[in-house]
């Protein structure tokens, strides 16, 4: 306070003026701005940029690019395939899809960083509405919104369907065909590869033959193993399979059921298959049961008889499904 004047009365100095004038219930001058995160009201879109529509044709051709490049990736492989043109055209379909996100991202979505060093302060209703309307518009605003989401859905789309394509290479769903082999119904005679039947006398005693079912010497799941005994052993069936023997020739499938190579070793004197690729030992005369090795389940066996010309025919298909396990054997 500045002495008392001529009157006795007391007058304010300039800093105590200065504290009046920056009190709670002061008002800002009117050349000052105010700062803050509050948009003005009233803000109106801004039209497009050139740069903004340069950005958005360029976002539009990289998802049309890619979806072109997509239908060519299914176009391709539906004809056969190609393993450079598939890899290329997969590289053009996922780049487009990223170059566009990427452009779009880059232009149309904000990336400014706002600081604000004072406590935060309540907005009305009609500066939020503004805010908004400023928000949406964005510094560079797109002509159609919807041009671009269609077409980058688009092009996820088609991408989508042409990596349906590979299915196709999984082959035909395998229903019951691991459960049965063409020796199913019985009635078809043994031939060796050739396409030659085969007798009874034509296996030599100790001796084996590798045999398919007739009209299918290239199937897989065919191959078959036709065991004569020796004079002196005897065989120990399960009840039932006696009949399945023909002038002591026995027939067992010739795929090992630890992983389904080809058992091709056979040790007469003792009467045992052996796989040669992890030593699975079978014993012939007690029903192929596994004796040895990581196999654990013996080798399915096929019924066999002799037609009115003295050829081996199979009565039906082996007792159990062929090779290694799999999952709904047992089903």
């Amino acid at each position: 306070m500045s002495p008392d004047g001529p009157d006795g009365v007391t007058e304010p100095d300039e800093a105590d003026a200065d504290a009046e004038a920056t009190g709670p219930d002061a008002e800002a001058p009117a050349d000052v701005e105010a700062t803050g995160p509050v948009a003005p009201a009233g803000a109106e879109a801004t039209e497009p940029t050139r740069s903004g529509l340069g950005a958005e044709r360029a976002s539009a051709a990289c998802f049309g690019v890619s979806t072109l490049a997509a239908l060519a990736l299914a176009a391709v492989y539906w004809e056969g395939g190609q393993v450079q043109a598939e890899g290329v055209l997969l590289a053009i379909a996922l780049g487009g899809i990223g170059a566009g996100i990427v452009l779009w991202a880059k232009h149309f979505m904000p990336d400014d960083e706002v600081t604000e060093d004072r406590p935060p302060m309540p907005s009305t209703k009609e500066d939020v509405e503004a805010f908004t309307e400023a928000f949406e518009a964005g510094e560079s605003s797109l002509r159609s919104r919807r041009v671009l989401v269609a077409m980058g859905g688009g092009a996820c789309a088609a991408l989508g369907v042409a990596l349906l394509f590979p299915i196709r290479s999984l082959g035909p769903r395998p229903g019951s065909g691991l459960k049965r082999t063409p020796y199913a119904g019985g009635g078809k005679r043994v031939v060796r590869e050739d396409g030659s039947p085969v007798r009874p006398t034509d296996v030599s005693p100790g001796g084996f033959i590798t045999v398919w079912p007739e009209g299918h010497t290239d199937d897989a799941d065919s191959p078959t193993l036709l065991i004569r005994l020796r004079d002196g052993q005897e065989l120990e069936l399960s009840d039932g399979r006696e009949s399945w023997v023909v002038d002591d020739v026995i027939a067992y499938s010739k795929l090992c059921t630890h992983v389904g190579c080809p058992v091709g070793l056979y040790q007469q004197e003792l009467g045992l298959l052996l796989c040669p690729c992890h030593q699975s030992t079978f014993d012939v005369l007690d029903g192929a049961k596994p004796v040895f090795g990581p196999a654990a389940r013996s080798l399915p066996q096929l019924p066999l008889a002799v037609d009115d010309q003295g050829y081996i025919v199979a009565t039906g298909d082996f007792s159990d499904p062929v090779g290694p396990g799999f999952w709904d054997r047992g089903r």
